[in-house]
């Protein structure tokens, strides 16, 4: 018979990892994924502002394919949430190939888009997350019933 004096474990049962590692490696994938999630956030913000800017210029557009067909612009004040549907139902139903018009990325009670305008003017509005260098270059002041005080990001034609 063979002797040793070390013991030979039973390797069966030892193929996983114990409680206590997978805690560990669990705790330490959440610490860096909030840590890039936190991070993130100002990018989002950006994102997001980027994307109001953005959805202006393309609304001008659709704007003044209205304007060439009519000979004026959309006549009236859209300053909420709700008022926004129906300028978008307006303009998407006056025939002039604009079949959607964009809403703000969180449209909420804050986050909407903005329009005031008569026969031959207007202003388009969208309230900034963060301060932006567009701030810079925008119009400043209540325009049509129009709020464009910063951080309120306002253009016209």
């Amino acid at each position: 018979m063979f002797h040793t004096k070390y013991k030979i474990q039973d390797t069966r049962y030892r193929k996983g990892f114990t409680l206590i590692e997978m805690l560990i490696v669990i705790t330490i994938i959440a610490l860096l994924s909030s840590l890039i999630l936190v991070g993130m956030g100002g990018a989002r913000t950006k994102s997001r502002d980027s994307r109001r800017i953005a959805d202006l210029h393309n609304i001008q557009i659709a704007l003044e394919l209205y304007y060439t067909k009519n000979g004026t612009y959309l006549v009236g004040t859209y300053n909420s949430s709700a008022n926004w549907d129906t300028f978008v139902t307006t303009l998407t139903g006056a025939g002039i190939g604009v079949n959607q018009v964009p809403k703000d990325p969180l449209n909420d009670t804050d986050h909407y888009y903005r329009y005031g305008g008569t026969a031959t003017d207007y202003v388009l509005g969208a309230l900034l997350e963060q301060d932006d260098v567009a701030l810079n270059n925008d119009i400043d002041d209540t325009v049509i019933g129009i709020n464009c005080t910063d951080p309120v990001y306002c253009i016209k034609p």
